[in-house]
């Protein structure tokens, strides 16, 4: 694993999701990151029952907003050496290639997690895309 700096740009997964953001404070076993885009959209639904829809909460999950700080766990962090995308892009990406995933199979999870995904896409993202 490469040694990772305050200042440096790393992906880093958080709540299921991925994030592109910078390092700006070591607090241990941990860091705290600055979003500044999103890799990887979070999963929806319950994340400990995947796939299950009866008989569980079927958590809504958004993309943490640009600029929000998240304290990751060390592992889970690494070098990010490519070009940063602009936030609300990335965030368009992320839901779209999501989408496309959960459009590949018909399933009563899947269109779950797509009116989840529309809902957050409707009230909250949109107004983030550009």
């Amino acid at each position: 694993m490469a040694e990772v700096n305050i200042g440096d740009i790393v992906r880093a997964h958080y709540n299921s999701g991925t994030y592109i953001g910078e390092v700006i404070e070591d607090r241990g076993e941990r860091y705290l990151i600055e979003v500044l885009a999103v890799y990887k959209h979070p999963l929806q639904g319950d994340i400990h029952n995947p796939g299950q829809v009866e008989g569980v909460f079927f958590h809504e999950r958004k993309a943490l907003a640009h600029h929000e700080k998240m304290n990751v766990k060390k592992p889970a962090v690494h070098l990010y050496n490519e070009e940063i995308p602009e936030y609300g892009p990335s965030l368009k990406q992320a839901v779209q290639v999501y989408r496309e995933k959960l459009q590949e199979k018909e399933s009563d999870f899947n269109q779950a997690a797509l009116q989840k995904l529309e809902g957050l896409e409707e009230n909250i993202y949109k107004k983030s895309y550009y």
